[in-house]
């Protein structure tokens, strides 16, 4: 297996927030998912702990992981079972920056999804820059974010995600799902997940 970097895991997250808020087949887009979930009852953060519970639950099924084969051919050299739980997880982020109103195509939202995938670092990786997980996030506060700001929180997050998923990271990670026709697998934590669901919440939701 060749060699995660840096590099290779922001490319990989390039391309999963790419396929997330873009859509694949027989996949929802972000914003579909999101979508589906404002049609819940409740409030948004009652609609967002509603998909985060069944990012939980559905989303650790080899039945769900299976659909995603078509989606781990990609030309980044990362494993794919790692491809896949990025994929999975910047997903529902960006679903639940969605259900706040927030526009997944502004680079400013597209780092911020990013933080929350290092879940309770995200908070240091933010509070550094001026944004409080827990505060409600205006939209001035997202204008604010300067281009230089963006590359020094994606610098933070490559780094943690370097660590997260470097030797040990499949072992930390969770035990490989087995899938039907020899397709690679992969790594799910509903733990990990259910934590950057509520970080992710906390980030885009907070009242």
């Amino acid at each position: 297996m060749s060699e995660i970097t840096e590099s290779k895991i922001m490319q990989a997250l390039d391309w999963a927030y790419d396929k997330a808020i873009n859509g694949v087949a027989g996949m929802d887009s972000a914003s579909e998912m999101a979508a589906n979930y404002a049609k819940g009852k409740g409030t948004k953060i009652d609609q967002a702990n509603s998909l985060i519970r069944w990012q939980n639950t559905k989303a650790g099924t080899s039945g769900f992981i299976t659909g995603l084969g078509g989606l781990i051919v990609m030309p980044i050299t990362i494993p794919a079972n790692i491809t896949s739980v990025i994929y999975v997880q910047i997903r529902m982020i960006a679903a639940i920056a969605c259900l706040g109103g927030h526009d997944l195509k502004d680079d400013r939202v597209k780092t911020l999804v990013y933080a929350c995938l290092t879940g309770n670092v995200a908070k240091d990786i933010l509070k550094d820059v001026g944004i409080v997980v827990g505060r409600k996030l205006t939209e001035n506060a997202i204008k604010n974010i300067s281009g230089k700001t963006i590359t020094v929180i994606n610098q933070k997050v490559g780094f943690r995600l370097l660590t997260k998923f470097g030797e040990k990271g499949a072992v930390n990670l969770g035990k490989s799902i087995p899938l039907v026709g020899g397709f690679i697998g992969a790594t799910f934590d509903s733990v990990t997940t259910n934590l950057i669901g509520n970080i992710a919440r906390d980030t885009f939701l907070a009242q």
